[in-house]
């Protein structure tokens, strides 16, 4: 067989990315990670699938996050990442970090999306399958889902690591009560809380008052996603809704009603300051969330590799001025969220 023209990733790879260490832990995350939460499903393009796969592992980033969910169709998302590692990453496993989740609704009937034991040993052992890997660095909890004790999700959570089928666990959009609960549990059993992973952007703050400094008073690294706030915080939205824009599908997350004028206009201003600093608005909203020290990375989404590549040059310029950090305090206090 001819290998001459597979895939060889770049050998400066590392050389292009920062990394920081998850909470009290040994292991280091890519300050930028790819999420699959979009543009990887049955539905697109598998060619570029590929291709931001490919070309974010070139540019250092390690970590790919996944979901039993994801896909459409559910679960689809990790079926086409678990070809695109069989058919360029022989040999590079070890080089990565896979991370999944368990916990929303992904098959019929009631054990197919909550957060009972049930659902997450059934759950694992089918994106184990889905992927084809033997294991996952990072699985979990996807949500609370409001009626399952924090302790019986836990608990499967602590046998999944103990049974090799995970390294490390973390939890996802946890209220704080329940977060309190599982960080206690989980250190108690040897196996403590990885990462956090919420929703955080300049137009969504509300970790900030609890989340965020429990995550680190408990050792937990913390991970954002939505940084870009499912694209208000790009030059998408500057002058409006564009037709084929997630807003304008009915469908997607990202509903045309949250595209308020007080939210256009802060991005205008924002971006005003994004340009003197010589970055994109994205850019600096990225850098933004990263400028807490608490932050060990942020998920980025991606539907081309141009859109991966501009993200990527946030960490160009990553540092703050505290007029810059001022001004952009007064505009997101003068937004009505």
């Amino acid at each position: 067989m001819d290998n001459s023209f597979a895939y060889q990733p770049a050998t400066e790879r590392y050389e292009r990315m920062l990394y920081k260490y998850c909470g009290r832990s040994g292991l280091k995350l890519p300050l930028i990670s790819l999420g699959l939460w979009h543009n990887f499903g049955s539905v697109d393009d598998f060619t570029m699938a590929t291709d931001m796969i490919k070309y974010a592992f070139d540019h250092g980033i390690t970590h790919f996050d996944l979901a039993n969910n994801y896909g459409p169709v559910p679960g689809s998302a990790e079926t086409n990442f678990g070809r695109i590692l069989r058919e360029n990453f022989q040999g590079y496993r070890d080089e990565m970090i896979i991370s999944s989740k368990a916990g929303h609704e992904m098959w019929a009937g009631p054990y197919g999306g909550n957060s009972s034991r049930k659902n997450l040993m059934a759950s694992i052992d089918q994106s184990l399958r889905r992927t084809g890997l033997e294991y996952f660095d990072i699985f979990y909890t996807h949500r609370y889902d409001g009626v399952t004790p924090v302790e019986e999700t836990i608990q499967a959570l602590i046998d999944i690591v103990k049974r090799g089928k995970a390294l490390y666990i973390g939890i996802s959009k946890y209220p704080p009560e329940q977060a309190r609960i599982a960080y206690e549990m989980l250190a108690k059993a040897g196996v403590p809380c990885l990462i956090s992973q919420y929703r955080y952007s300049m137009f969504d703050r509300a970790v900030e008052a609890e989340i965020l400094p429990f995550a680190a008073a408990s050792g937990s690294g913390f991970i954002a996603f939505s940084p870009l706030a499912q694209g208000l915080l790009t030059d998408k939205y500057l002058n409006g809704i564009p037709e084929h824009s997630r807003a304008a599908r009915s469908s997607g997350f990202l509903q045309r009603s949250q595209v308020t004028p007080e939210k256009i206009e802060a991005a205008r201003q924002l971006n005003e300051i994004a340009h003197r600093r010589g970055q994109t608005l994205a850019e600096m909203a990225l850098a933004w969330v990263l400028r807490d020290e608490r932050m060990t990375s942020v998920i980025v989404g991606a539907s081309s590799v141009n859109q991966l590549a501009d993200n990527l040059k946030a960490l160009e310029h990553l540092e703050f001025t505290s007029e810059e950090l001022a001004e952009i305090e007064q505009i997101l206090s003068r937004m009505i969220l």
